[in-house]
């Protein structure tokens, strides 16, 4: 089985066992490491990250606590496969795709995504929130209207993850692919992607502050706020 490629880390402003778990934990969300992929050996990941091997075990220990990746005498570190019931629900959202409403899938999201916002205020880790301010910074340094919505969409995504219910993150995914062409509308234009921002700054705080009630509060009216801005431009 071929080795996985592991990125640099972007910066270590806090403990580098964090950092590293962060850092893991967005390639596997996002998919630059896949389920099966296995990791090089602990000895040559450290040294090619410039990391003490003490730090990276302190990681990798977050991410098997979170399920991420299983760790194996003798096979090594390997990102773990989705369960069974989340494969299917990823199959059966997807077979579903042309049958679909933009309004359902609104709906849907403005249902579902404000009590992903409350769990992930209960449940983040520090490693979670090294991931959401990352994206903040990235999304404050005045990104096109393509990175603005790439961002937005990786957000949600690594919110959904905060909230350690894999399918939740299933059905947020979905909800993004098929709400997707209609939230370019919202970042087309400075005030869209500001409001966008804005948004997700507050949701945020409340996660930050692990104020469940304030989050869902933060996360409704962020949707509905979008939703809004896409209404008067597609009107």
């Amino acid at each position: 089985m071929p080795l996985a490629s592991v990125p640099p880390m972007p910066r270590r402003a806090r403990s580098i066992s964090v950092e590293l778990a962060a850092h893991f934990e967005r390639l596997i969300a996002t998919g630059a490491l896949r389920p099966g992929e296995r990791l090089p050996p602990e000895r040559e990941l450290a040294a090619s990250m410039s990391v003490s091997r003490s730090s990276l075990r302190e990681a990798m220990h977050e991410l098997e606590a979170k399920h991420l990746v299983e760790r194996r005498t003798g096979r090594g570190t390997i990102v773990t496969q989705q369960a069974e019931s989340v494969t299917e629900l990823y199959n059966g959202l997807a077979a579903d795709d042309a049958d679909v409403t933009l309004d359902d899938a609104t709906e849907l999201r403005l249902i579902v995504e404000p009590r992903i916002a409350a769990a992930a205020a209960l449940r983040a880790s520090p490693s979670n929130f090294v991931q959401l301010e990352d994206v903040l910074a990235r999304s404050a340094l005045d990104p096109n209207a393509e990175q603005s919505l790439a961002l937005d969409v990786e957000f949600h995504l690594l919110l959904a993850h905060a909230a350690r219910n894999p399918l939740l993150v299933a059905v947020c995914t979905m909800t993004s692919r098929w709400t997707e062409s209609v939230r370019r509308h919202s970042h087309a234009t400075p005030e869209g992607r500001l409001r966008s921002l804005e948004g997700h700054q507050a949701i945020y705080r409340a996660v930050r502050e692990q104020d469940a009630e304030a989050a869902a509060a933060a996360m409704d009216e962020h949707l509905s706020v979008i939703r809004e801005l896409i209404a008067r431009r597609t009107s």
